[in-house]
């Protein structure tokens, strides 16, 4: 059993290269069992998930079920839109309430920054952070991470580069802390309008050229245009952005042959990726996917079972 020293995984911020390497050292494992014919063991038998999604989210929400069933979990999926909270109840009377219910583990994902680690501190659980607003998503950058790690080998000394809604996205943000914290050289992309104001401070390399910007990278990281976060015009059309920061074959050329082209998902193809590229020989979009499940399992088996205190009463 490992020593894990983290109770909540609320965010990247704070996690040292040992935390990261824990984690995913633990998702390699699960991805040759995620493989095999016989998907289910006991690991977490007796042990309670709630998923309480704020936000929609399939792809997210399906692979947290998924790896908390594959472990073995009893597992609740949460309905917010026929809940009390539509009626005014609050998150902290909400957490309140599931807290009277001693589960094991709650994942939260929700459109207010700062959301997860108000649970946090309001429950008897481990709570895992499955997205808050711009804030951090740090299951995503993990399974970004196991994804180039198994690619390319290593995590330090490669070039990655970012592109696209950097202002509104918390999947740029775990991912640039990450990346950092295991000696990758990070590069934003994007038009000025949707770069945060302070991001030199978060020790990235800005470029609004999408030819410069991924000039020798070893990896592309395309990030979805969330217009429904802007209040205002960001860009000047959607065909303009294409044209400008969209990924396409041409555009692609300007980093390394076997560079990886990587999306969080879900695309909106022909806006920020072409898709002769997302479906192409060097996208591992779908390989993401399949990491996710082997990063939730290993965060939850993690949290609940390390050293550092296992499932609390």
């Amino acid at each position: 059993m490992v020593f894990f020293p983290h109770r909540h995984l609320i965010g990247i911020k704070g996690l040292s290269p040992l935390d990261i390497g824990i984690l995913l050292d633990k998702a390699e494992e699960a991805i040759a069992f995620n493989r095999s014919r016989e998907k289910k063991n006991s690991v977490l038998r007796g042990l309670t998930q709630i998923n309480l999604f704020f936000e929609a989210s399939t792809r997210t929400q399906a692979s947290f079920e998924l790896a908390g069933k594959r472990l073995g979990a009893d597992v609740m999926n949460m309905s917010v839109g026929n809940s009390s909270v539509k009626k005014g109840e609050t998150l902290i009377d909400t957490a309140m309430t599931l807290n009277a219910m001693h589960p094991d583990v709650l994942v939260i994902r929700h459109s207010s920054a700062g959301a997860a680690a108000l649970l946090s501190q309001k429950v008897a659980c481990s709570v895992i952070n499955a997205g808050d607003g711009a804030h951090e998503h740090p299951t995503q950058a993990l399974l970004d991470a196991l994804t180039i790690r198994q690619a390319k080998g290593r995590l330090d000394n490669i070039v990655v580069a970012i592109c696209g809604d950097i202002l509104h996205s918390r999947v740029a943000r775990s991912n640039i802390i990450l990346l950092n914290t295991m000696g990758a050289r990070v590069r934003v992309v994007g038009p000025a309008t949707l770069l945060p104001a302070g991001i030199r401070d978060m020790s990235v390399e800005v470029y609004d050229s999408m030819e410069e910007g991924l000039k020798g990278a070893d990896v592309v990281m395309m990030l979805r245009l969330q217009r429904e976060r802007m209040s205002g015009s960001f860009v000047p059309s959607v065909r303009e952005y294409f044209h400008f920061w969209g990924l396409d074959a041409e555009k692609l050329k300007a980093a390394k042959e076997d560079a990886l082209v990587m999306h969080p998902g879900p695309m909106n193809r022909g806006v920020e990726i072409a898709t002769d590229v997302a479906d192409g020989p060097q996208s591992v979009i779908e390989r993401q996917v399949e990491m996710g499940v082997a990063v939730r399992m290993a965060v939850m088996e993690t949290l609940m079972l390390s050293e550092n205190g296992g499932p609390r009463a």
